[in-house]
């Protein structure tokens, strides 16, 4: 086989054959394939698209790559994938949620992208917590508390990361075959058994529009189940962010609040993980009704407390998260309330500024190098059709200092609307795709 025989196909808008994708993922993974090869497939695969065969047969090549896991445990092995938003801390809930359930959750989880946050960002805002794990300590720690959520290792997928990293710098990266392959390989490497997608749409989503999340949702499942994988997906709102905090130790905590039975600290944020999970039993073959009961019972009750607990303290972080997660995250220094210019009702959000401003306040990479800050963001957040009088605060800015703090709430008050009448908020399921 030769890489040009390969993308002139492509070019040509061919399907290649499922050895020959095999082959070029190994050459993407082991360096025989060049950057200039790399660029100009996929700068093929964007211009003329792929089938529904090609896809799935790019996904599995990726996927095979490097390692695919196995797993011989008492229960099944599922996952969940977000397409990413603001406020969006649903795996932190869900994962231990689930494994109380009896479910294995091995999340290979990613970091904050554009004005999105990262989980693993997120979790290594508790003191101690490590996320880069071999394999061995993933299944470890898999077994033990029922959940981890950790990086790739650099041998999962490893054509994915030469191919993402080519997509960055070629204009590729909307293509939503290579957006599939990308999620899926990495996904599907960890070995599950189902998986449920939250496909984002929103002013605080990569998608903006119903037709790209559909579009994306139906790519998702269709070659997820093509690949052996049940998966459905569900497509849910981002015109505000999913929980009242941006940042990373502020999404922590409103998640440990939850998890602690207190819905009413972010019930948007309960409420979905609560679907997700019953959407992913159900394709385990549990009833879907009484599957999102088990969900929120498992929450409620506290047990999903405990799992969470557990793997915090396997992954290297404090004993006591339970009891004692309040004194372990970390605060910034200055902290202060965004008041609304005028009176009136929060009519709209522009959920990626929101985002951009807890970048800007080091709560996210501008340059791949950057180090983020834990303790800086946004909490308490006022939910669309909110009633405001003049003064009242919009939200709870955390920075690191008055300048930063200033730029920030400036860019809050641009990214908010208030008008004379309240709208009625989107719904939190906007819809479901099965397989």
């Amino acid at each position: 086989m030769e890489a040009r025989a390969i993308i002139r196909k492509l070019r040509e808008g061919e399907t290649p054959g499922a050895d020959e994708l095999a082959w070029f993922a190994a050459g993407l993974a082991s360096g025989a394939v060049s950057d200039a090869q790399a660029g100009a497939f996929a700068m093929a695969v964007c211009l003329n698209g792929m089938t529904d065969e090609g896809r799935i047969g790019l996904t599995l090549a990726m996927r095979d790559s490097g390692d695919v896991l196995g797993w011989d445990l008492p229960g099944p092995v599922l996952d969940k994938h977000s397409t990413g938003g603001v406020g969006d801390c649903v795996s932190l809930v869900l994962a231990p949620a689930l494994a109380a359930c009896g479910v294995f959750v091995p999340m290979i989880s990613g970091r904050g992208l554009g004005h999105t946050g990262g989980t693993l960002d997120k979790l290594e805002a508790i003191p101690g917590l490590v996320t880069q794990v071999d394999a061995d300590t993933l299944r470890r720690v898999t077994r033990a508390a029922g959940c981890a959520i950790v990086g790739a290792t650099g041998r999962i997928a490893p054509a994915d990361a030469r191919l993402y990293a080519v997509r960055d710098v070629t204009a590729t990266v909307e293509s939503i075959d290579l957006i599939t392959a990308s999620i899926l390989s990495k996904k599907l490497a960890a070995g599950l058994g189902g998986l449920v997608l939250d496909v984002k749409i929103g002013s605080g989503a990569f998608m903006k529009s119903p037709a790209e999340a559909t579009a994306l949702a139906e790519s998702l499942t269709g070659t997820a189940n093509g690949a052996g994988c049940p998966t459905a997906a569900l497509i849910t709102d981002m015109n505000q962010p999913l929980a009242p905090a941006l940042g990373n130790a502020l999404e922590v905590a409103v998640s440990m609040e939850v998890l602690s039975g207190n819905r009413a600290a972010a019930p948007r944020l309960h409420d979905l993980t609560v679907a997700l999970g019953g959407r992913l039993l159900a394709l385990a073959g549990e009833a879907e009704g009484e599957a999102e009961e088990k969900v929120a019972d498992a929450i409620a009750s506290g047990r999903a407390m405990a799992h969470f607990a557990r793997m915090v303290a396997e992954l290297g972080g404090p004993p006591d998260m339970e009891s004692d997660w309040r004194t372990h995250l970390p605060a910034a220094p200055v902290v202060g309330e965004v008041p609304a210019p005028v009176a009136g009702h929060l009519a709209a959000i522009d959920g990626e500024a929101l985002g951009l401003a807890v970048v800007g306040l080091g709560g996210g990479r501008q340059v791949e190098t950057d180090k983020v800050d834990p303790a800086v963001g946004i909490s308490d957040f006022a939910g669309l059709g909110a009633r405001l009088e003049r003064g009242a605060p919009i939200c709870t800015l955390h920075a690191r200092d008055e300048e930063s703090a200033e730029r920030a709430a400036h860019a809050i008050l641009a990214a908010v609307t208030i008008g004379e009448t309240a709208a009625e908020p989107p719904p939190l399921v906007h819809a479901r795709i099965d397989p």
